[in-house]
Formats: structure tokens, sequence, C-alpha cells
């Protein structure tokens, strides 16, 4: 199968820094590297498909020629000799090692030191519209790696401390040779701690963290959104023997109302009127969303369809002591299972409006063009 265009692997245009090589590269890297997808062979696939793009593009001789003559000229350039590929191969392999720093969480002391941060938690939280509009404090329980109370962390038994890693002396990486190839890799047998537990904690086993569940506040500001996510800072797993938590984020979801309909910060309510309401006026009171009440005045000869507007009654702006509006929306009822005295009230109404012509002028006015219409065609 014919290779793609390198931009268009990484997502970039043809003239993008190096920077944004960089950071296009990081993105896929994250998404599709096998380390996160263990049973995704496309993935996999993908991970090295970008892999290769950001190695031709961020080498300025290759990249000169892959613009010049496509894959070809990459092609033709790795094939002239084995010297020339790797000069300057170091470098490359450093940028793909802070890449995967960046990208697995780890923090990097001078070239070693590898610290992997905790993985980060995401937890779906469904408000009613009512606490999403004016905040609220949620308690929620989740299950997650805590750092283990007995060794504080370390993975080692009282008493004693973990030691350096014979394997990388402390640097957390290997340099691994593949030809002529150089690359960095994560140490197998601290796993890029640097260091290796000789007595490890009863409790935990070395790992320095056990698994349990823990209940946490997670306070709602008012205004919050269905899709928006509040991110609660080292609140995910705790890393590997003291390394630093991840991070927790809460997915707001906001569950449907009875009443309500949301748009942004306004909200809209829809207001059956008896008829008789929206022929003679009145007043009608109606909830808001934070629980109060609300009078709408209403005039007479309202039509359904209406629109009222009750300024700053709907919803917070997140972050902001800016407010919405609430939108009344009338809705005219026509009358239904009429006892025998309201038909007769109605159908004298119907004779007094025929005599007068001018309680409905919008019906008036349409059947009076009908009328129009057909004499027209001499019907």
């Amino acid at each position: 199968m014919a290779k793609r265009d390198y931009y268009n692997v990484l997502g970039v245009e043809r003239g993008a820094s190096e920077d944004e090589l960089k950071k296009a590269y990081r993105k896929l890297a994250m998404k599709h590297h096998p380390d996160r997808n263990p049973d995704d062979k496309g993935a996999e696939a993908k991970f090295k498909e970008a892999k290769e793009a950001y190695e031709v593009l961020t080498d300025p001789r290759k990249r000169g020629a892959y613009d010049q003559f496509g894959h070809a000229g990459v092609d033709a350039a790795a094939g002239a000799g084995a010297g020339a590929g790797a000069q300057g191969f170091g470098g490359f392999a450093d940028a793909f090692g802070d890449i995967f720093g960046e990208i697995f969480g780890q923090q990097r002391g001078g070239r070693g030191n590898g610290v992997y941060r905790g993985a980060d938690l995401r937890y779906n939280l469904e408000l009613s519209l009512e606490d999403a509009a004016r905040g609220a404090e949620v308690k929620i329980r989740i299950p997650t790696m805590d750092a283990c109370e007995t060794c504080h962390g370390t993975g080692a038994k009282p008493g004693t401390k973990p030691a350096q890693c014979g394997t990388c002396h402390g640097r957390g990486e290997v340099r691994v040779s593949q030809g002529f190839f150089s690359l960095q890799q994560t140490c197998p047998t601290c796993h890029g701690t640097g260091k290796v537990v000789a007595d490890p904690c009863a409790s935990c086993h070395g790992a320095g963290r056990v698994k349990q569940s823990k209940t946490l506040s997670v306070k709602i500001p008012p205004g919050v959104d269905q899709d928006d996510r509040i991110r609660l800072t080292g609140e995910g797993e705790a890393g590997m023997r003291g390394a630093p938590s991840g991070d927790l984020y809460v997915d707001i979801g906001v569950r449907a109302h009875p009443l309500f309909q949301r748009d942004g910060a306004n909200i809209f309510v829809r207001v059956p009127l008896r008829m008789t309401q929206a022929a003679l006026g009145g007043a009608v009171e109606v909830p808001t969303v934070d629980g109060g009440r609300a009078k709408v005045t209403i005039p007479a000869g309202t039509q359904a369809g209406d629109r009222f507007r009750l300024r700053g009654k709907g919803f917070s702006v997140l972050r902001s002591a800016a407010r919405g509006d609430m939108f009344v929306d009338v809705a005219v009822e026509t009358p239904q299972n009429l006892t025998k005295r309201q038909q007769e009230l109605l159908a004298e109404f119907e004779r007094e409006s025929e005599k007068s012509g001018k309680s409905s002028p919008e019906s008036e006015g349409f059947f009076a063009k009908v009328k129009e219409f057909w004499d027209a065609l001499g019907r």
C-alpha cells in the first residue's frame, strides 16, 4: 500500500515549524502508542506511521529531499549509506525521549531520573438543572490507586529505602542500539523510576500504592453546562513509588427538566393559557430556575406564540456575575370537554363576533383573501 503524505499523516501544513511538528506528533503518539492500545494493531500501525513522518520532517536534510522528491527522495537518501543516516541521530532519539516524557507524564532530571506520574481519572457526574444553575457541592466516591500508608509511597519495607537501579544507574532509561539507530527506552528493570526495592513493603508489595476508594467533595460553580469539565489537580491515581499523582477530570452531565429548556445562559418555559386569559389579559405566576416566582403580565388579546422576556432570570454565566434571561412562550389552549352552559356561552360569543367582525382580525382578513381568490377564478 502506498505511503501517505507525511504532512497529512501529522495533520500539518507543508511549512510547519519544528514546534508545530512536535506538537502534532505528540498528540498522535499519545493517542496511538502501543502501551495505551495493547490490543489494537491498527493503533500500532498509526503510531509507527506518525513516528516515521516525524523522523523525516524534523531532519533538515531528509525534509529537503522529501519536499523535492517525495518518498522516493527519502528512500534514496536512506540507501546512500548508514553513515549518513546515523549522523546526528542521537539528537533525534533525544527528541523522541523528550516527547515520550511529556506523553506519559515522565519528569526528567537532566537526562535521567525518570519518574512517572499516576494516571489521570475521569468521573461522569450528572446534575439537576437547578444545581447547574445555582452551583452545588457534591460528594463523589471514586475507585483509585492511592499512596500506600504503610511505606508512604516508597514501596520499601518500613525502615528500608529503595536502592539505585544497577541496570540504568538511576537514570530510568537505557540506550538500545539497532543497527545504526540508537534509541533511549524505559529501563526494563526499574520501569523508569531509577530505583529498585530489595525488601518490598508487605502492604503494597513494592508498588508504593494500593487500590482503594476515596470520597471527594466537588464544588460545582453556577452556570455549568452539559459536557463541561472540572479538573481536580492531584486527585487521580498515585504515581509509582512516590511519583506525583495524576489528575481527576469530572465530566458534567445535566438532566432534562420537565419545565425548562436551556440555551446557553437563557432559559425558556412554555406557559399554556386559557382562551379567556389570552383574550381578556391578566397576570400569571411562573417559576424561575432558581426556585423563585416571577409575575408575567398578559396583555389582552395575547396570541399563541407570543413571547415575554424576563431579564436576568436565566442562568448564571460561568465564572461571571452576568446572568441570562428567561423567555416565557405563550400557548393558547382551546377549551375541551365543555359543559352545555359553556357551549351556549361560546355560541353566543361567536354570534356577537360575527356581528362586529373585529374580534378576530387575522381570521377575517384570511377568509376575505380566500373569497377574492375564488372570485378571481369565477368559482
